[in-house]
């Protein structure tokens, strides 16, 4: 009783009564206690020292990579847009330029479409604009009336994934062939004769190759293209003094404006006269559409302006060609090429002077092998 007054008076819990004493097991041990971490050695605190005299060092500022990082990231997502705003600006108004004519037309016996795309590129002698001062200074001699072909270049690009190489095929000017509706001529006197509807229809009945493109640069156009696009540069194996075609160039690599580029494609002041024109012409057009597909040029912001306006001022396509299609056959020059000249079986004479008979069984394999998007035939390169 005492015990219980005193615990009263201590505010202290009252005693369990005998019954509600916890039994506990006798096989139960308690947890042992986990001893307390030790505490490590405390680090000393770092202490600059100042010099006498020194002033109090300024706080660093926070350091502002994040900002400068996206800085740089918003700077070239701008210079990306506004150079992909600037390509397809000049490409959509060069689309609306460009000039067109119903050259690949429909005809009884037109050869079928084979894989690939084939392309007829030409050179036309037209001196059709200019003046008699810029005919002086292109040095192109007088206006030799309706216009013919200097240069007839084939460019097949193989369907994606086939593996095979684009190729180029030089025709020569005077290859005898027959013209539609005229007999037998030389080959460029077909654009003479009906324009570029009926030479195209002479292409395609000679080598059997149907032409998916069509494009025409006449003597102004050709120089203008060139000064527009900066300038080619070409490499002369031997120099070439030709009063005709207004040149005279060392041997070596050089760059050439519009004028002397003209010349140079041009000018038979070399041993082997339009054979090796015809090497010259394939390399300096594929050098041309080469460095018009560059980024050299489409990201130059006054390129935009003044290569659109001069391939406009230059070019004649047919009716279904369209500018992405041009960028894809420079793209298309920037890989593997194949470039060689219609097989020749003779130089001989005929009632329209002096003329090119093809060999028919090796050009009858190049254009097979071309129709079917295969590579050239070795017998037919060497």
């Amino acid at each position: 009783m005492n015990d219980d007054r005193a615990r009263r008076q201590r505010r202290l819990p009252p005693r369990p009564e005998r019954s509600q004493v916890i039994r506990r097991d006798p096989g139960y041990r308690p947890p042992a206690k986990q001893p307390a971490p030790k505490p490590g050695p405390a680090e000393a605190p770092t202490v600059r020292l100042r010099r006498p005299g020194a002033p109090p060092a300024r706080p660093r500022k926070p350091r502002r990579k994040r900002a400068w990082g996206q800085l740089i990231s918003l700077t070239l997502v701008l210079v990306v847009l506004l150079i992909s705003a600037g390509v397809l600006g000049g490409t959509l108004w060069l689309e609306s330029a460009l000039h067109r004519e119903p050259v690949l037309t429909d005809y009884p016996g037109r050869p079928a479409p084979g894989r690939g795309s084939t392309w007829l590129l030409v050179g036309s002698d037209s001196r059709q604009g200019l003046t008699v001062e810029q005919q002086q200074a292109l040095a192109t001699g007088g206006d030799t009336g309706n216009g013919r072909t200097d240069t007839m270049l084939l460019v097949h690009v193989p369907a994606i994934g086939s593996g095979t190489p684009t190729t180029m095929v030089s025709i020569p000017r005077d290859s005898y062939v027959p013209i539609p509706g005229y007999g037998r001529d030389k080959i460029n006197a077909a654009f003479a004769m009906g324009g570029a509807s009926l030479l195209a229809q002479t292409v395609e009945r000679a080598t059997g190759l149907r032409l998916d493109h069509y494009a025409e640069v006449g003597f102004s156009g050709f120089a203008g293209l060139v000064d527009a696009l900066g300038g080619i540069t070409v490499c002369a194996t031997a120099p070439m003094n030709d009063p005709l075609a207004g040149i005279d160039l060392p041997a070596g690599c050089q760059k050439l404006d519009g004028r002397d580029a003209l010349g140079y494609v041009r000018s038979r002041d070399t041993p082997r006269a339009d054979l090796d024109r015809m090497v010259n012409q394939r390399q300096f057009m594929a050098a041309v559409l080469h460095r018009a597909a560059s980024p050299a040029v489409w990201l130059n912001p006054w390129r935009w302006y003044s290569v659109a306006h001069a391939a406009a001022g230059a070019l004649t396509v047919d009716h279904g060609d369209h500018a992405w299609d041009m960028a894809r056959l420079g793209w298309a020059l920037h890989g593997s090429t194949t470039a060689l000249t219609v097989p020749i079986g003779q130089f001989t004479g005929s009632d329209v002077g002096s003329v090119v008979v093809w060999d028919h069984e090796k050009a009858a394999q190049l254009f097979d092998a071309l129709a079917a998007d295969q590579p050239v035939p070795s017998g037919v390169l060497n």
